[in-house]
């Protein structure tokens, strides 16, 4: 009997198929003694026997003698390429988590993901809410990497694990069917990472399907795709390199019939491109679909449809009477805290009704009549005696006399339930048949706009954005690449992003009452679909070098909360001071899908900037960012079973025709938006140097940095490997200070140079240290110090002393050599003097050689012969101002450069061009303006002529 084991073992697995006494699908409480109908037990046992028969049923078709046997009560091992886009995909089970409900490995490239899904066995309280949660993991190692931290283990979920939960269990949840009560749990890891292949669209493939292959009873099977657009052609599920020039990344997931979700972020892409992406990630998902159905079909588990409890079907109708015609009333309440009180009374009366007091039809108590003995005396026959216990059965009349019926009893589960599905129902047949919406809008209208910014004083930028009942106050923040946030993931290794918006959602802004904490998976998907609305509308680091973080908190909501943070947002960019491209806002779209029931002609009815009640009781919720003309950012969720391209179209169509009306409000914003820096707001100055410098200005340790950043009074100083340097300074004055340092720290030093009023710094017994800039010294050796002979250096300078010196060597270790007898008065009187020296200039052409004084001097001059004296700036072209005689009075052009432009000149760097233009103007003559660099030698042959 037991000859194949393989059909007959789940049978014996008894822990998941726990089948009930009766399998009646509903859970009306009855009186005691009213019987149980016979139909009743006959579909009970159906149902019973229906479940048995499909487990046995479907594991029969598992049957493969060519696998490997599995034990008892387990799928068999199996493996399929499912076509996807220009690859496969290669979908494993049976393998790995044998003992979950439902496990797979998808694998695309070398990237492999592994999903496993589980059920209670005990089916928890029932709610409007299915028990389904999802989680998430990347682990580091699977691209060869160890988390960060003390623990070197992974931790909390990180927010783009969040997003992706988010994404895996938006799509899944509107196909769970009604009445299922199982907690049931979807656990994601990425096992492998190629750095090619993303897992994120992969993981909602791999969730779509082992649901499908479990026990969990769902309408139809879910898979999902992203398509990227490089070069105006679709790509499905396109590498990381491909998605680097894509204008778009759009995550596209539904069933083989419909579109469950959508979400994706462009730049500034039409209506009409987004649907053609749209209908391109949708064939490749119905592609996915169809394979998944076949297997589920033939190596699926039978699904726990005996599980599904509904409540009585009675009881809807019963609702309707008690709380119709109120229910009628209350919605026409157009403000949401009065409304959501009368509806919560209303509930109240009804739960009292149904659950305490009983409730008996009115079609039950006029058409419900037992038949019952009424005994009666015939007036015209004789009165006989009638003996005790005997009936004479003709002198007996039977009469049919209606009695009352016995009160019916819900639970109270059940009755919360059904009134809020009565309630959605109303609601949607009064937007249906009377063509208003609660607060009185038409289909396409916008609630009242009001916005005004600059209204906290000390915050960089700030905007308060309101848009009926809801409200977002944004604030703006600037900061230094310090304030960036450190993104440590798989796909972006220590990534610092520049911009990021934080979603706040507090329990006050809806008049209730909660706990506060960590941001919630709602908060972080709400300022995602922000911030990446935003991007696109930021300047460049180049343009604008600002860390910018936008903070929306959202102090009332009743609906479309995070496209008010995107219009806050904007406007809060915009007072900030931030370049921003384009204004641009959001909107949410509503819609009620089968007017057919409430008398329409089956035309969905398309809803603009719904409310928070539409939202709920509505089959979509489609949010939509951009300007008048593109689209930034999109979400879609559906709720029903999916809708078609021509809906979409036509909501995508009434989204943008909202837009232009909420940007015509923005635009009278007031006041208006400052569009300049905050006077509090930090400054921040780049400065480009040669890479090789870099390690000067960090110094042994950090050190050299520091002591600027103390010495100088700025934030912070942010060096880059590629020579850039940012100093973030709170005034002008510590910015320039800090400034001049790395100038002096990061100038390239020239034989020739002369440095004036230098300071001693250190003696030593074979010379003195000079610092001739911020942070150089040089050596100047005891023999350049004087003319004369010194025995000590001591017996003629000390610490603190200052004086003139050139540069007159530099050797391999980027060491200076220093000279102050170069630049002092030579005794000697046979050495020609300056005036004697331009005399001989002027007769070069009948002097055949120079005499013996200036011959010897001549030997440190460089080969080009340019060593003459010249007062004025010679044809040379040197950067370097020319020295002045200390012994020579009458040399009108050495006094006309004075010292403090030497000093500049002198302390400029001269590694790039753009030092310079960062440095403020002086008043510098034009002849010193007009120097070039060609050749900064002739400083150096003047002063030795001197």
């Amino acid at each position: 009997m037991l000859a194949n084991p393989s059909i007959h073992a789940p049978l014996l697995h008894t822990n998941r198929w726990r089948l009930p006494l009766s399998c009646n699908l509903h859970r009306s409480l009855r009186p005691k003694k009213a019987p149980r109908s016979s139909s009743s037990l006959l579909f009970s046992s159906k149902s019973c026997s229906f479940g048995v028969r499909a487990l046995a049923e479907s594991q029969a078709s598992e049957i493969n003698p060519s696998s490997v046997e599995a034990p008892p009560g387990v799928a068999q091992p199996f493996s399929v390429k499912i076509p996807v886009g220009d690859r496969h995909i290669l979908v494993e089970t049976g393998h790995i988590g044998r003992q979950a409900s439902g496990s797979v490995t998808v694998t695309d490239g070398e990237t492999i993901v592994y999903t496993s899904v589980c059920l209670a066995d005990v089916p928890s309280e029932p709610s409007d809410f299915f028990p389904l949660s999802v989680n998430y993991q990347e682990r580091f190692s699977a691209a060869g990497r160890t988390s960060g931290g003390f623990f070197k283990r992974e931790g909390r979920t990180k927010d783009h694990e969040v997003l992706i939960c988010r994404l895996i269990d938006r799509p899944l949840r509107p196909t769970m069917l009604k009445g299922f009560y199982h907690e049931t749990q979807i656990l994601s890891w990425v096992l492998s990472y190629d750095g090619l292949h993303s897992p994120d669209s992969l993981a909602v493939t791999a969730a779509g399907i082992a649901v499908a292959l479990s026990e969990l009873p769902i309408s139809k099977a879910v898979a999902g795709v992203r398509v990227g657009m490089v070069g105006n052609k679709f790509i499905i599920n396109p590498t990381t390199k491909e998605m680097e020039d894509s204008e778009l990344d759009l995550l596209v997931a539904g069933t083989d019939s419909a579109i469950l979700m959508i979400e994706g972020y462009c730049n500034f892409l039409p209506e009409e491109k987004l649907l053609q992406a749209v209908e391109v990630g949708q064939d490749a998902v119905r592609a996915i679909c169809n394979e998944v159905e076949a297997l589920a079909k033939k190596y699926g588990k039978p699904k726990m449809l005996d599980a599904i409890k509904l409540p009585p079907p009675e009881l809807y109708r019963h609702v309707e009477e008690i709380a119709g015609q109120q229910l009628g009333k209350v919605l026409q309440i157009r403000n949401k805290i009065p409304r959501r009180k009368a509806l919560i009374s209303l509930e109240e009366e009804v739960l009292t009704i149904l659950t305490e007091e009983g409730y008996v039809s009115k079609d039950e108590t006029l058409g419900t009549a037992e038949t019952i003995q009424d005994l009666f005396e015939d007036e015209d026959e004789d009165e006989e005696v009638v003996v005790d216990g005997e009936v004479d059965e003709g002198d007996v009349h039977i009469k049919p006399i209606p009695r009352k019926s016995s009160p019916l009893f819900f639970s109270e589960v059940d009755v919360k339930l059904v009134f809020k599905e009565v309630t959605s129902k109303f609601l949607r047949r009064r937007i249906v048949e009377g063509g208003k919406r609660s607060d009185g809008r038409t289909p396409d209208g916008i609630r009242l706009i009001n916005s005004q910014c600059g209204l906290l004083p000390r915050a960089h930028g700030s905007a308060l954005f309101t848009r009926g009942e809801t409200q977002s106050l944004a604030v703006v923040t600037l900061g230094d690449r310090q304030m960036a946030q450190r993104i440590d993931n798989l796909v972006d290794v220590d990534e610092l992003k520049r911009f990021y918006l934080q979603y706040s959602f507090p329990p006050s802004c809806v008049g209730e009452v909660g706990r506060m904490g960590a941001p919630s998976r709602r908060e972080i998907g709400h300022g995602m679909l922000a911030e990446r609305a935003l991007e696109p509308i930021l300047p460049s680091e180049d343009d604008f070098p600002y860390t910018i973080r936008v903070e929306s908190t959202i102090t009332e909501s009743n609906g479309s909360s995070s496209m008010a943070s995107v219009c806050g947002g904007c406007l809060a960019l915009q007072d900030a001071g931030v370049p921003v491209k384009y204004s641009i806002a959001g909107i949410a779209m509503g819609m009620v899908l089968n007017t057919e029931e409430f008398g329409g002609d089956g035309t969905p009815l398309i809803l603009s900037d719904i409310t928070g009640s539409e939202d709920a009781s509505g089959d979509m919720d489609f949010k939509v960012a951009g300007t008048e003309d593109g689209i930034t950012a999109f979400q879609m969720d559906i709720k029903v079973g999916g809708i078609t391209l021509p809906i979409m179209k036509q909501a995508l169509l009434q989204a943008k025709d909202g837009r232009k009306q909420i940007l015509a409000e923005m635009s009278k914003c007031s006041p208006l938006p400052a569009k300049r820096l905050s006077k509090y707001a930090p400054l921040i100055h780049i400065m480009k140097v040669k890479p090789e410098k870099i390690n000067i200005i960090i110094g042994p340790g950090g050190k050299k940095v520091k002591s600027i950043i103390e010495e100088t009074g700025v934030e912070a100083i942010d060096t880059q490997d590629d020579g850039i340097v940012k100093i973030t300074a709170k005034d002008l004055t510590s910015l320039e200070k800090s400034k001049t340092i790395i100038s002096s720290l990061t100038m390239v030093p020239t034989v020739g140079d002369i440095y004036r009023n230098c300071e001693i710094k250190s003696i030593a017994p074979y010379g003195v240290f000079v610092e001739i800039a911020s942070g150089r010294e040089g050596l100047c050796h005891i023999s350049e110090l004087s003319p004369s002979w010194l025995a000590k250096t001591e017996d003629a300078f000390k610490v603190g002393d200052r004086l003139d010196v050139k540069l007159i060597e530099i050797n391999d270790k980027g060491q200076l050599r220093l000279s102050r007898k170069a630049l002092l008065p030579n005794a000697n009187p046979e050495k020609p003097s300056l005036k004697q020296r331009t005399s001989s200039k002027e007769n070069a052409a009948s002097q055949k050689a120079p005499d013996k004084g200036t011959t010897k001097k001549a030997v440190n001059m460089p080969k080009d012969g340019l060593g003459e004296v010249n007062v004025e700036l010679s044809n040379d072209t040197s950067s370097n101002p020319k020295p002045v005689s200390s012994h020579t009075t009458n040399s009108a052009e050495g006094d006309a450069l004075p010292q403090k432009i030497i000093k500049r000149l002198v302390s400029s760097g001269r590694d790039e061009p753009d030092t310079n233009k960062e440095r403020p103007k002086k008043s510098i003559s034009k002849a010193v303006t007009s120097v070039s660099n060609k050749d900064e030698s002739s400083l150096v042959n003047g002063e030795a002529k001197i």
